[in-house]
């Protein structure tokens, strides 16, 4: 027996040993070549299907099976991917490895969706810019615009809306410069080029709420860009139907040097509306944006752009259907007049910056912004609307719109900035000095003869329906700093992860005398029981400062509305609150990440507004108080392989008490659905077809000239399809080069609002004579097909 005994402990014995030998542990460390650690690196063994990143420190642990040859990937975007070979490991295996810089992937690729993020500031991918089918011209806008919390209303605008705030709610920086926009636009057909030229961006960072401290006064998102510097030779040339562009950036090992130049027509997608006439847009863009770097130790950075819009438009006739299929109405217009509207804008920056070393900088930022607006029309209407069922007349008469808006705007700014590192903390400050200075003189009025009669009239008197003057000089200086801190540290055995981002802006203007301070903070967390799952939580105070919009304050005396500008307006403001989760995950071996992230905005002295197309009209007093909240959702992955695709859904609810009454903001969107959809034809990646799609809950609105409070009616949901298929005709990616030579040729076909469906951008009110009102709906573009070539060197 004691044998026997002594046999069978033996056996286990063996079976042991062997069951340990099948496994083994791997670990160590990766760092770069300064020996510093990279976080966050993927460390995979792609046979087994296993696959861990690397902590803070850049130290990593896996458990894997052995085998007489184990093959280990450690890749970063930025870096050189590096290959290991394990031979039979056993026991636990240590690799230290260092990996180097790829300078043109980290020049060229920005990938949404495969880098972790704790912050509230998102990455989105730069590489559907090219092949986004885009009826605007404005691509990165538009991508922005497909994001969850996002919405527009009007395929020809760049403008947005993020979580039921206004399109002057946003905040946009350029390589930490901010920007503005013009101020006079009214609708999407007049606005042109945007400021941000798609061939020269790197990144692009979005937040819609929650976002830092180093933002500026804006209550809603804000959207940093950074524009690339070019490691060689580089050009790009494109030209469609729509417009054209091109792109030459060259380099050295001191000096990069982009210049972008645009050109843009509306012409043939104004021509698809149901206004027939002239119509003569012409857009025109350039920007340099230029690096010195002449030793490590000092950098000198310039971006300049000019922009020159025209928009001229000679109406002749309109004809328009709307109602339903048992009550169709028709409105019938024949114009006489012009409208000639040109917005030229200049904008130029320059930044010094001396580097204490690796981790420390200061630089000092010095830009200048200079509008020229001017908007003129005199058109004249005579219109009939009638029941197309009984040929009845409606209403039958002619109005008359005139304007003579002219507007001056300068803003020059100089900030002081702060960068260091110091252990596990990012410490970031600024200081910055703004003079803005702004002249309007501005003349409007609108007749209305119904049925031979002025509208309105009070039997003695007539008076215009509409009438406003304005004639205002802003000089002022504004006084902003900030100071924040990116706090990265690890608790339960350096498992669990956490990203702290504190800090407080400060802001003085003297046109008002007004301070307002605004803490900020958010937090991180990716928990030691699952490395795919990342939750977020931020709260913060966000002022926004009055500009020049916001100051408008109108009294009516005679008929005639004066617009001044209110000096003791206070800053609107917007407490969020912000829970988000973030679960990546791998289906078919392929990427995906889920976001679901509620808010809740508690809105303070707010200025109330109406929105009329992409014009933003304020009371010019803080009036109000409210709040904003909401859910937002968002798929993201690759449903095919080596294509990125991404679906949103968006749900909110809003109120604003005024005058008493609680009614919803001019923003409420109740619901907004947006997809994008890349694909490849099978068994080929020459060619490519984006879709993208939008359904979006209709706005409230009123009668023009009424209050805020007569918001009873709500306009359709806004619903669009476009789509576009590229063809690669000649691929020289990837192959050595010695001279300048074609490096790629793309031929494009878009065919934008694919299933023809008439949106309502706004409406245009009829007055006859008893004082009814009808609203005769304004149309967006009808289905239009673009073609485009694209050629990179």
């Amino acid at each position: 027996m004691r044998i026997k005994t002594i046999i069978f402990q033996i056996i286990c014995l063996l079976v042991t040993v062997t069951a340990s030998a099948q496994t083994f542990t791997l670990q160590g460390r990766v760092t770069d070549e300064n020996n510093d650690p990279i976080e966050f690196a993927s460390v995979s063994c792609l046979k087994q299907g296993k696959m861990t990143m690397t902590s803070l420190k850049g130290e990593y642990s896996m458990q894997l099976h052995s085998a007489d040859s184990v093959v280990i990937k450690f890749s970063m975007i930025g870096y050189k991917a590096k290959t290991r070979i394990l031979r039979r490991p056993r026991g636990k295996q240590t690799l230290q490895i260092v990996l180097h810089s790829d300078e043109n992937q980290l020049g060229e690729v920005t990938i949404t969706g495969k880098k972790i993020e704790t912050g509230q500031m998102e990455d989105i991918s730069k590489d559907h810019l090219k092949s986004l089918p885009s009826a605007s011209g404005n691509a990165v806008e538009e991508l922005i615009q497909s994001q969850a919390g996002v919405s527009t209303h009007s395929e020809l605008s760049s403008q947005y809306n993020v979580r039921g705030g206004s399109f002057d709610e946003n905040s946009v920086y350029i390589d930490n410069v901010e920007i503005y926009r013009p101020f006079l636009v009214r609708s999407g057909q007049q606005e042109g080029i945007s400021v941000i030229n798609p061939d020269m961006v790197e990144k692009i960072s979005f937040s819609t709420g929650g976002y830092e401290a180093r933002y500026g006064d804006k209550m809603s998102s804000a959207l940093n860009i950074k524009y690339r510097k070019p490691k060689k030779f580089e050009a790009t040339a494109s030209a469609s139907m729509l417009g054209a562009s091109a792109f030459v950036g060259v380099s050295n090992k001191k000096v990069s040097w982009s210049n972008g130049f645009r050109y843009k027509t509306t012409k043939h997608l104004l021509g698809s509306m149901d206004t027939k006439g002239e119509y003569s847009p012409t857009f025109i863009d350039y920007q340099t944006y230029l690096t010195y770097t002449p030793n490590k130790r000092w950098e000198i950075k310039l971006l300049g752009n000019i922009s020159d819009n025209h928009y001229n438009f000679t109406p002749e006739d309109r004809e328009t259907k709307f109602g339903t299929m048992e009550n169709v109405k028709a409105f019938q217009v024949y114009f006489d007049g012009q409208e000639k509207d040109v917005f030229r804008t200049f904008f130029g920056a320059v930044g010094i910056t001396r580097n204490f070393g690796e981790k420390t900088s200061l630089s000092l930022i010095a830009s200048a912004f200079n509008t020229r607006e001017q908007e003129k029309y005199d058109i004249q209407g005579q219109y009939w609307l009638t029941q197309t069922e009984t040929s009845e007349n409606l209403g039958v008469g002619t109005y008359f719109q005139h304007a003579r808006n002219y507007l001056k705007a300068h803003v020059e700014s100089a900030k002081l900035l702060f960068k260091t590192k110091y252990k596990k903390h990012d410490i970031e400050g600024a200081f910055t000095f703004k003079k803005e200075k702004i002249t309007e003189n501005s003349v409007e009025y609108e007749m209305r003869d119904s049925s031979n009669y002025s509208v309105p009239h009070t039997g003695k008197d007539l008076y215009m329906i509409y009438s406003m003057r304005a004639k205002n000089v802003l000089d002022a200086n504004r006084i902003e700093a900030y100071i924040q801190d990116a706090f990265r540290f690890t608790s339960n055995n350096e498992k669990t992860l956490y990203t702290l981002n504190y800090g407080v802006r400060l802001s003085h203007w003297s046109y008002t005398k007004e301070t307002i301070v605004s803490p900020r903070v958010s937090l991180g967390i990716i928990p030691a029981f699952n490395e795919n799952i990342t939750m977020r939580f931020a709260t913060g105070l966000y002022y926004q400062a009055p500009f020049f919009k916001e100051l408008r304050d109108t009294t009516t005396q005679n008929g005639i509305t004066y617009a001044s500008l209110n000096s003791k307006a206070k800053s609107q403001r917007s407490i969020h609150f912000i829970a988000g989760f973030d679960y990546r995950f791998r289906m078919n071996n392929r990427s995906f990440k889920f976001t679901a992230e509620a808010y809740y905005k508690a809105l303070g002295n707010l200025v109330p507004y109406s929105v009329n197309n992409v014009k933003v009209v304020y009371y010019g007093s803080n009036e109000s108080s409210g709040h904003a909240a909401g859910i937002d959702l968002k798929l993201y992955g690759e449903f095919v392989p080596g294509t990125d695709s991404w679906l949103s859904l968006s749900l909110m609810n809003t109120s604003m008490k005024l005058n008493g009454k609680s009614i919803p903001l001019p923003t409420d969107q109740r619901y907004a659905i947006n997809m994008f959809f890349t694909d490849y034809f099978p068994g080929t990646d020459r060619w490519k077809m984006s879709l993208k799609l939008a359904l979006a809950d209709g706005l409230p609105f009123s009668a023009p000239h009424q209050e805020l409070e007569s918001n009873v009616f709500r306009a359709p949901a806004y619903k669009r399809a476009d789509i576009g298929l590229s063809y690669r005709l000649l691929n020289n990616e990837g192959k050595q080069r010695k001279h300048i030579q074609l490096r790629n040729v793309w031929l494009g076909a878009e065919c934008l609002n694919l299933f023809g469906i008439n949106n309502v951008n706004s409406y245009y009110w009829i007055t006859d004579v008893t004082g009814g009102q009808y609203a005769v709906p304004n149309y967006l573009t009808g289905r239009q097909i673009n073609f485009r070539v694209t050629v990179d060197f």
